[in-house]
């Protein structure tokens, strides 16, 4: 079974740095409330850790 990561962003990203800002883009995440579902590696499990302050995550299992 594979797992899966659910991030929500929870902060605006308004005033945020820059390279945030870009993290989060890159999640896939652009207005607050919005939720992703990514798969659990260890590139998406440090973009996660790196804007950890402006998002809320679990891991879910399929």
């Amino acid at each position: 079974m594979s797992s899966k990561l659910r991030v929500t962003l929870k902060r605006g990203l308004a005033g945020k740095r820059r390279e945030h800002r870009a993290t989060a883009r890159a999640l896939g995440l652009r207005r607050t409330g919005q939720t992703v579902i990514k798969e659990n590696s260890p590139e998406i499990r440090g973009m996660v850790q790196k804007i950890k302050h402006l998002v809320d995550f679990e891991e879910i299992s399929e």
